[in-house]
C-alpha cells in the first residue's frame, strides 16, 4: 500500500472528532540526544555530571524510569520512532539505511491535521521522508574542526561557535524564532551531542576525571576517565541548548501550551553498552514537560516502548494512531503513573558497523536475550573500537589483566541465551539462562519472543551483511558501500561474496 493511501485511511477512519485547533492543539518539542545513557543526568541519577536545565525540566514535569528504545543503533532507533513500527518493519533496519519513501510517518499526519512541522540539527533518515516536515535544517559539520592550542587561546569566540555547530542544536532557536504564529507546530529537534569523536576545551569548566562514575565492566583506568568525562563535556553542551529552547518558549508565551519531551536515540558510545540490548544500550532517559497538566516532579515506573510516543504525539493533536502504527499512546500514563500499558517491551540488534543479530523481550524484572549469530563476539560500534576506553581494555587483555566482568565484549562465541533478573542485577552481569531454577521461566520468555516475531513479521535475512571495519581495530574494510546498493544488487554481491569464501 502506498503512503499516500495509508495517509488517506489514516484521515478517513482513524482520525478523532475536530477539534479546534487554538484551544485543543498543543504544541510539541521532542528532544532527541545523540548517544546518551539513560542514567546519566543528574536527575536520573548521575550527580557527576552537569545538567541544570534538563534537571528543572524534571523537576516541573514527570520522569519515567522504565522505558526502552526498540534498538540501539542512531538511524534506526529514528525510523522506529518517527512510523511508530520496530525497526524490522520499516526497511531501514541498520545503520544508514534511509527511511523509504512509503512509510507512514506521524509527522505528516500532524501536518495535515494542521500543525507546523520542522526539524533541527542531525537527521540522519535520508532524503525521502524530508517532506513530511514543512521545513529541514539539517547540521553539516563534516569541515569544522576545532582550533587546538595558541589558535585555541586567541579564538575562544570562533572555537565556541564551532563547537556550538557540531553539537547539532545551533539552529534549535533560530528555527523556533522563525515559525509561523497562527498554527501549532512540532519541533523535532535532534543533537549530535554526545556522540563521538569528542573535543577538549568545549566547556570553560570541562569535568573532571574523578566527577566520572564507571559501570563495573569497563576498565578503570586514568585514560578512560579521561574519555568518560570528554563524554560529560557533551551532555552539559547538550544541557545548555535545550535551556535556550525552553527559554524562548517562554519569551514567545507559549511554554503553557507546550508539550515537551526529552529522550535518547541509544545508549553512551561504550563498550558494553551502545548496539547492545543490555538496558545500558537500550534503556532511555525519558522526561515529560507541560505546565498544568503534568504533575511537577511526579515520576511513572510503569514499562514504556520507543513505539509508544507516535501514537501519544497524535493523541495530543486529537488524532487516533493507524492500524499499521505497533504502538500504544503513554499519555494515560501522565494522569495515572501507575497504570499500564504493555507488559513486555521488545528490541533487536541489526548490522551496525558489524553484523549481529539479537533479539530481546523484557518485563518489569526480568530480560530475555536470544543471540541468533552467537558466533560473532559482542563487538561495539567502530567509533568505540577505537576509543581510548576500548583501547584500554583491549591493552588489559593482552597483558591479562582484564576481569572476568569486563570480557564479554571479547567472548567467541558466546551465549546463545541470556536471562536477567534486573531487579537484583542492574547491570546483568549473572546469566541466568543455565539456572535450572528458572526452566519455566525461561521456556515463557522464550515463547513470547517467538510470538512477538510471528506477529511482527521478524524473518531471519537469507544473508548476513559484511563488516565495514575491523573488530580489533575499528579501521574501515573496503567491502561494504554507503547508502545500500539495491536490494537485488546487495543479494548478489553478497552471494559471490560467499562463493569465494567457499572455494
Amino acid at each position: 500500500m502506498s503512503r499516500f493511501s495509508l495517509l488517506f485511511l489514516a484521515f478517513a477512519v482513524f482520525t478523532a472528532p475536530a477539534l479546534d485547533q487554538a484551544d485543543t492543539q498543543p504544541n510539541i518539542v521532542f528532544f532527541i540526544a545523540d548517544d546518551l545513557a539513560w542514567d546519566d543526568l543528574g536527575c536520573t541519577g548521575n550527580p557527576g555530571v552537569r545538567t541544570p536545565n534538563l534537571d528543572r525540566l524534571a523537576k516541573g514535569g514527570m520522569r519515567f524510569t522504565n522505558v526502552y528504545l526498540t534498538i540501539s543503533s542512531c538511524s534506526p532507533s529514528r525510523a522506529s520512532i518517527i512510523t511508530g513500527t520496530y525497526p524490522h518493519q520499516t526497511d531501514a533496519e541498520q545503520l544508514h539505511w534511509p527511511l523509504p519513501a512509503d512509510r507512514l510517518t506521524f509527522v505528516e499526519l500532524l501536518k495535515a491535521s494542521g500543525y507546523w512541522t520542522a526539524a533541527a540539527g542531525k537527521w540522519h533518515l535520508g532524503n525521502a521522508v524530508k517532506d513530511r516536515f514543512d521545513e529541514v535544517r539539517e547540521a553539516d559539520v563534516s569541515g569544522f574542526q576545532l582550533p587546538t592550542g595558541e589558535a585555541a587561546k586567541a579564538g575562544k569566540i570562533v572555537q565556541n561557535v564551532i563547537g556550538d555547530a557540531r553539537s547539532g542544536c545551533d539552529q534549535w532557536v533560530p528555527l523556533l524564532k522563525a515559525r509561523p504564529r497562527d498554527r501549532p507546530f512540532f519541533l523535532w529537534l535532534a543533537a549530535l551531542d554526545p556522540h563521538r569523536d569528542y573535543d577538549e576545551g568545549i566547556l570553560e569548566q570541562p569535568h573532571k576525571p574523578g566527577d566520572v562514575r564507571l559501570p563495573p565492566y569497563v576498565a578503570d583506568t586514568p585514560k578512560s576517565r579521561r574519555d568518560y568525562a570528554l563524554y560529560y563535556d557533551e551532555i552539559t553542551r547538550l544541557d545548555r541548548f535545550v535551556g535556550g529552547v525552553i527559554a524562548e518558549l517562554k519569551k514567545q508565551n507559549v511554554a503553557d501550551n507546550t508539550f515537551v519531551l526529552f529522550i535518547s536515540d541509544n545508549g553512551r558510545p561504550f563498550p558494553r553498552d551502545k548496539t547492545t540490548l543490555y538496558d545500558s544500550g537500550i534503556k532511555t532517559p525519558f522526561i515529560v514537560h507541560w505546565p498544568g497538566r503534568v504533575s511537577a516532579n511526579s515520576q511513572c515506573n510503569s514499562l514504556v516502548s520507543s513505539i509508544d510516543i507516535a501514537p501519544a504525539f497524535l493523541e495530543l493533536a486529537g488524532l487516533s494512531k493507524p492500524k499499521v502504527f505497533e504502538g500504544n499512546s503513554f499519555l494515560p500514563l501522565l494522569h495515572n503513573p501507575k497504570q499500564s500499558i504493555r507488559d513486555f517491551v521488545f528490541a533487536e540488534r541489526n548490522w551496525h558497523d558489524y553484523e549481529d543479530r539479537v533479539r530481546s523481550v523484557r518485563n518489569r524484572r526480568f530480560k530475555y536475550i536470544r543471540n541468533f549469530y552467537d558466533d560473532l563476539p559482542n563487538t561495539p560500534p567502530a567509533d568505540v573500537v577505537r576509543s581510548v576506553a576500548y583501547r584500554e581494555m583491549i591493552r588489559l587483555r593482552d597483558e591479562g589483566r582484564l576481569v572476568d566482568v569486563q570480557k564479554n565484549t571479547f567472548i567467541q562465541p558466546r551465549a546463545k541465551e541470556e536471562l536477567y533478573d534486573v531487579q537484583t542485577d542492574p547491570f546483568e552481569l549473572k546469566n541466568l539462562a543455565a539456572d535450572p531454577t528458572q526452566v519455566k521461566r525461561l521456556k515463557r520468555f522464550r515463547r513470547t519472543l517467538v510470538k512477538w516475531q510471528k506477529e511482527t513479521g521478524d524473518a531471519e535475512p537469507k544473508f548476513r551483511t559484511l563488516d565495514e571495519f575491523g573488530r580489533e581495530d575499528g579501521q574501515a574494510l573496503p567491502v561494504r558501500e554507503r547508502p545500500r546498493p539495491d536490494k537485488v544488487e546487495m543479494t548478489r554481491r553478497l552471494e559471490e561474496y560467499y562463493r569465494k569464501q567457499a572455494k
